[in-house]
Formats: C-alpha cells, sequence, structure tokens
C-alpha cells in the first residue's frame, strides 16, 4: 500500500524560514538557492518509517514525502509552519511563528508533522505508585479520550555564523486545548562533504506540565483509578540529512531523526521512551 505520510517534525525541527535558507544557499546548488516570491516543492519518494512509541499507536510508513513552502519578503510558509520575519540581518532573525502542535501526531495520521516527515533528562513528576500499581499498567491509546489538535504561536530567534545556525525559539498554545508552552534550544550546521550536503541538527525541547499531562497524562476515568499526571519535562533529539545530487533538480536522500521520551516514561500510554524517523530515498525539486 502506498502510504502519504511523512514531522516536525522538526520540527524547531526545521527552521527552515526563509532568511536562514538564503544564508545557507551562499554554498547550494542552482536547485537548492531559495527565491522569495515562489512556491519550492519537492518530493522524496523512497523507503523509511516514523515510529510511535505509544501503546497501540502504529509506525507510520514514509514512502512519499513532500516538502512545501514559500518565501515572500516577511512572510513565509514552511511545511505547516506559518510566519512572519520582523528583522533580519545577516547574522541575527526574528521571527513570529505559528504551527500545530506536534505532540497530536502520535494520536492522529493526517498530521502535518506526519506529513511533512523529513524535517530536519528533568521531570517533575508526581507519585505514580497505587494500591494496585497503576504506574506497570500499559494503557492503549484506542483505551482513552481523543487528543484535540492545539494551534502554537510564538517567537523564534536564529543567529547565522558561516554554516552553523543556533536558534532558540518559545510558542505556546493560543487555541486553549493545553494553556501551556514548550521552549527549545537548536544547533544546526551545512556542511559541504565531496558532493555530499550534510545537515546535521542537535537540540533539546522543554515542554511545560501543561502540555505534558494533556497529550500524556490520565484522567481518572481513563484509568479507573486516579488522575496520572507526568509533570514538565526535557526532551532532547538529534537530526542528520544527507543529500547526494545526481542533477539540478534529483538528489539521493538520507534522513534520521531520533527524538528522546524519557522525561515522560512514567506515562502508562508509552511502550517505548523514543521515537524514530528513518527515510532512504530519492528527492525530486520541482
Amino acid at each position: 500500500m502506498l502510504v502519504f505520510l511523512g514531522s516536525l517534525v522538526l520540527s524547531l525541527p526545521c527552521y527552515a524560514d526563509a532568511a536562514i535558507q538564503r544564508d545557507s544557499s551562499r554554498s547550494a546548488t542552482p536547485a537548492e538557492q531559495i527565491q522569495t516570491e515562489h512556491w519550492h516543492v519537492s518530493l522524496s519518494l523512497g523507503l523509511g518509517v516514523m515510529t510511535n512509541p505509544l501503546n497501540g499507536g502504529s509506525n507510520l510508513p514514509l514512502v512519499v514525502v513532500p516538502e512545501i513552502a514559500y518565501y515572500g519578503e516577511q512572510w513565509f510558509f514552511d511545511n505547516g509552519r506559518l510566519g512572519y520575519s520582523f528583522h533580519e540581518s545577516a547574522q541575527h532573525v526574528f521571527n513570529l511563528v505559528s504551527e500545530f502542535n506536534p505532540e497530536t501526531r502520535f494520536f492522529v495520521d493526517l498530521h502535518p508533522s506526519n506529513i511533512f516527515a523529513l524535517q530536519s533528562s528533568v521531570s517533575s513528576t508526581v507519585d505514580l505508585t497505587t494500591e494496585l500499581d497503576i504506574s506497570n499498567k500499559f494503557i492503549s491509546t484506542k483505551e482513552i479520550d481523543k487528543r484535540k489538535w492545539a494551534l502554537d504561536a510564538g517567537l523564534s530567534y536564529h543567529y547565522i555564523n558561516e554554516q552553523h545556525v543556533f536558534s532558540v525559539q518559545t510558542l505556546a498554545d493560543i487555541s486553549g486545548v493545553y494553556k501551556g508552552y514548550r521552549s527549545a534550544l537548536q544547533w544546526q550546521a551545512h556542511q559541504q562533504v565531496g558532493s555530499m550536503h550534510l545537515k546535521s541538527s542537535l537540540g533539546v525541547w522543554f515542554k511545560s506540565a501543561q502540555l505534558n499531562d494533556y497529550f500524556y497524562g490520565l484522567s481518572a476515568a481513563e484509568t479507573q483509578l486516579e488522575e496520572i499526571q507526568v509533570g514538565s519535562g526535557w526532551q532532547p533529539y538529534a537530526k542528520i540529512d544527507a543529500r547526494w545530487p545526481l542533477s539540478n533538480a534529483n538528489a539521493l536522500r538520507f534522513h534520521l531523526a531520533y527524538y528522546d521520551y524519557s522525561a515522560v516514561k512514567d506515562s502508562p500510554l508509552f511502550e517505548h521512551t523514543y521515537s524514530v524517523t528513518v527515510f532512504i530515498g530519492f528527492d525530486h525539486i520541482f
């Protein structure tokens, strides 16, 4: 079965806004250079998977993965992220950004973080032990209430130093779904190794107790015992995206991303404490 899915994930999964992309294009091939007032569309065809760490959650096969972006002079759309750049210089970029919260991707299939999948701990918890030891009881996503989509918005800042980009962002729920926030730090390096274009990212999210409790906590009705709260926590991640150009419009592509969920491992929803996205295939730029 051909699956048209892809995160997310970036994606601080991506940070591919117009200013950073234009700066990076100094060493890019003609097919990669960014033009404003122009749609940028590419399609990756191959084999891959995005693993779901939750009990009862299905892994997402990645066969056809699109990337869609549009950059105006200040407004931009980048793989599900809508933003406005209100200050831009050679080294400093400040953006206002909005996107659907990516946590919902583990509960639904048609989420922007699943469609645009190839974007490039301390926890404050409550005592989860009861007489029936519900912390050891695994609960499936099929047994709980539906987690709603949430719209987040906030500010992002990027410092650009040659082929290195240091980023920070803070986004808060503006839809009133979970009434929390998330913040992140990220380092990204753009490298040329022979003919290969390599983009490496290391980062960490801080997610508020309200966010983690809404998506990964459980109500008393869901546990049939008592409410479970998982509290705030840190989520490290790492990503590698490599492209070997075959022509101006075609390339071989390899993508690997690792997201750590150890900070919320006390939630009975988790079967694994990590999620991995891996993909290998061909990339075509239209």
